[in-house]
């Protein structure tokens, strides 16, 4: 904070930071009943276990979509080993502070994944790495040599490193945030734009993100960036002006219009016409129209 800074100026208006912060179990918005400053399990509560040597446990969210995206694509291109369990775990609810889930991710964030198909059990978490473990479990969706398996790598990472900004920042502050604040929403809406102005350039000149062929870092950026800019996050198209990335546009409509996509982008979400859990392929018939 500038130190010559009128406190009356700050929001709320006389707040200054105190010595040492403490937390309020009141402050924090939509999720101040489970944010806390501390890790690791709440309570006692065992994940359950399917029938498939993949075990995933998520919600769908752009974070968990990108895991049941790729597990869709796989299927889809005759990777039978890639049957999966999806459990649905209810971030609101808390169950991610279940001992079970902390046991596969200390983090508490999901999705989280277990491979049984291993000598020993695989636990998996983070989103990136689930793709990356993936892409080379099953030889797909990551090209094989140098420097086009570089360049899929490199726009993962960037997803993952970008993201948090247009998520935690311009999400919540423009979206989730308990009341407006013209500062951050706009220093994370620059942010914002920034990175899809990035992202817009580089699919000006291929087809796909990381070049000619759909990859692990299309299904990374599409949950977060292209749906964005096709209207179905955070209720911000207009205000972010997407007609502006007309590349990401055709780029994101084209990835929505996969079939494995649509499958994988309604998995561990409530609704008719979305899948709470997916145990076999079979569940997505079962959905009402």
């Amino acid at each position: 904070m500038t130190q010559d800074a009128d406190p009356q100026n700050n929001q709320p208006a006389g707040y200054v930071p105190p010595k040492v912060w403490t937390y309020d179990s009141e402050n924090g918005g939509e999720w101040a009943s489970i944010n806390r400053p501390t890790s690791g399990a709440r309570e006692d509560k065992p994940l359950p276990v399917g029938k498939h040597p993949l075990q995933l446990y998520s919600l769908g969210t752009p974070n968990g979509q990108k895991v049941t995206i790729m597990l869709e694509e796989l299927l889809a291109a005759g990777h039978s080993g890639a049957e999966y369990d999806a459990w649905y775990i209810g971030i609101g609810d808390g169950d991610q502070f279940g001992s079970g889930f902390v046991d596969i991710n200390p983090n508490s964030k999901i999705p989280a994944l277990m491979d049984h198909s291993t000598a020993t059990p695989t636990r998996l978490f983070e989103s990136g790495s689930i793709l990356f473990y993936l892409a080379e479990k099953f030889g797909a969706f990551l090209p094989p040599t140098q420097p086009a398996r570089a360049e899929a790598m490199n726009w993962l990472m960037w997803q993952m490193g970008s993201a948090p900004f247009l998520g935690g920042g311009f999400g919540h502050f423009y979206a989730y945030a308990p009341f407006k604040m013209q500062y951050p929403i706009d220093r994370y809406t620059m942010e914002t734009k920034r990175q899809l102005h990035v992202l817009d350039t580089q699919l000006a000149n291929h087809e796909f993100v990381a070049g000619n062929d759909y990859s692990i870092a299309d299904m990374a950026i599409w949950p977060w960036y292209g749906k964005i800019v096709i209207g179905t996050s955070y209720n911000a198209q207009e205000f972010l002006n997407v007609s502006e990335y007309a590349n990401i546009k055709r780029w994101a409509d084209q990835i929505a219009d996969r079939s494995a996509v649509k499958r994988g982008e309604i998995v561990n979400l409530k609704g008719d016409d979305k899948l709470r859990e997916r145990h076999s392929a079979a569940d997505f018939d079962a959905l009402v129209d």
